[in-house]
């Protein structure tokens, strides 16, 4: 009797809630007023197969009928119902681990088994975006210890599937921290290495704070929704793979914090580095190369900061059995000449061709970390491993491996155009002496990017360039004209993001 008091049937809203599930029930909902239901109360909704935690939202009575709840698209996805399907509506259990995220807020340091269980509960979706953030924000800056970072690297790894390699004991990867638009280095570095035998199945996150993600671009031009026995597939076929981490299940935790990290503009220490660490150990990596570049307005603004972060990752990656190398590199301006998706694809394209305008910026420090690989590989040392690296480049082989990777993949795609397009030019003759990085890259998020794959825009010179009355100084992409306005009144309000001397 109670079943059938507290029961509603289904109704799917066509709302688009992200990835956070809500439900919808109207005010005068006899289960709301009987239960003290209000917006924002967490309920457990069941059938008879599943069950599922969401945020309650209270609608006017002329939306529903009494007998019905509403479900965002989400929550009916993962409830897996159907419209009309009978409903069990109660108050969400008690989420212990939540006591856990507050003794983190009032700054005590957390064990092992509170970590473990506050990821668990959070890939079982038993957390609101609101309580996500707040545990996000708890950790942020360097404010987890080095044993939280370990105790959270090995809960994230935990919760997920991970990749198995047999008898190979060297698996190899490399990640960028960020902070760098257009520093793309990735595809060209896996077709490198790979070219030259070492297995390298790199699963990459989508952009947080920038305009572009490896996986990202790389969408542009192949199919990067693989599941793992794609990727098993392909690295047999391959020694590689540039696919995206997400779809693969790999850690799951991660993608879900990575989604609130990015609403919130933060990229927390402790956070980045479990997130890297995770995934590199979920796919069976043994010796990861970390690029960590440092400029004033890149992610990492000092070497002092950059040598923590650095000793960090390196006694992470042992403590959970992993061997790091970290490089930290120059940030104090971007790399290649595209911002965003499909502009980062068209320079990753002309490296590996070896076309007379590449951005050799982004050629030579692809160069430099495949060099890192070779060196940790068989210690071959890194000029050796720098004059192996461009052999591979210059004779073809690396664009012909990469060609291979994407057909293995399963799809070839061809880059497209943006529908509108804007190009800035100079009114004076001057020297480029500086670019804010982080303006920069808002600059190309406010146009679309990397949602629109081919939203972003293309700089026609960088630091140092001389450039003369007339000349042009970047190309912005948008495929909303509402998006290119946008981004062209923020970039007049924000003139020094690029400064020139007279």
């Amino acid at each position: 009797m109670a079943l059938t008091q507290h029961t509603l049937n289904a109704v799917a809203m066509g709302i688009d809630t992200h990835q956070e599930p809500v439900a919808y029930m109207r005010q005068d909902c006899h289960i709301c007023r009987s239960e003290g239901l209000v917006s924002n109360t967490r309920i457990l909704l069941r059938t008879e197969n599943n069950e599922l935690i969401v945020t309650l939202n209270v609608v006017r009575n002329d939306k529903l009928f009494p007998s019905e709840i509403g479900l965002s698209d989400i929550a009916f996805e993962r409830l897996q119902c159907s419209d009309n399907q009978k409903v069990a509506i109660s108050h969400a259990p008690v989420v212990t681990s939540l006591s856990y995220v507050r003794k983190k807020i009032f700054g005590s340091e957390l064990i092992a088994s509170e970590i473990t269980e506050i990821i668990k509960d959070i890939s079982k979706h038993n957390y609101s975006d609101i309580e996500i953030a707040s545990f996000l924000s708890a950790c942020a800056g360097q404010r987890m210890s080095e044993a939280e970072i370990v105790h959270l690297t090995n809960a994230m790894v935990a919760c997920g599937r991970k990749l198995s390699w047999g008898e190979h004991k060297k698996i190899f990867d490399k990640h960028c921290i960020g902070g760098l638009p257009g520093n793309r280095t990735t595809p060209i570095v896996v077709s490198i290495a790979s070219a030259a035998g070492l297995i390298i199945p790199k699963t990459s996150s989508r952009a947080i704070t920038s305009p572009a993600g490896t996986a990202d671009t790389m969408e542009c031009l192949a199919n990067v929704n693989l599941d793992i026995n794609q990727i098993e597939n392909v690295v047999a076929k391959t020694e590689a793979c540039l696919a995206w981490g997400g779809a693969v299940n790999l850690s799951p935790a991660d993608d879900m914090l990575i989604r609130i990290e990015r609403a919130l503009n933060i990229d927390g220490e402790g956070q980045l580095i479990a997130s890297v660490l995770s995934k590199k150990i979920a796919a069976g990596s043994t010796y990861v190369i970390i690029d960590i570049p440092v400029g004033k307005t890149a992610k990492v603004r000092s070497q002092k900061d950059a040598a923590r972060l650095a000793q960090l990752f390196t006694k992470v990656g042992n403590a959970c059995h992993i061997k790091v190398r970290c490089v930290i590199t120059d940030g104090s301006k971007p790399i290649g000449a595209g911002i965003g998706p499909c502009e980062e694809a068209k320079d990753i394209l002309s490296v590996l061709a070896c076309s007379e305008d590449a951005p050799q910026d982004l050629r030579e420090k692809s160069i430099f970390l495949a060099a890192n690989l070779f060196d940790m590989n068989d210690g071959l040392g890194i000029n050796a491993g720098r004059d192996l690296a461009t052999s591979i480049l210059d004779s073809g082989q690396a664009l012909g491996q990469f060609n291979k990777i994407i057909l293995a993949q399963g799809e070839r795609k061809s880059l497209t155009d943006a529908s509108h397009q804007f190009t800035e030019v100079s009114e004076k003759s001057a020297t480029l002496i500086e670019i804010d990085n982080r303006k920069l890259a808002r600059f190309a998020k406010l146009a679309g990017a990397p949602f629109s794959l081919n939203s972003g825009l293309r700089l026609h010179m960088n630091v140092g360039s001389q450039v003369h009355i007339g000349q042009s100084v970047f190309t912005l992409f948008s495929d909303s004209q509402g998006e290119m306005a946008y981004a062209l009144d923020y970039y007049h309000d924000n003139a020094d993001i690029f400064i020139f001397k007279d």
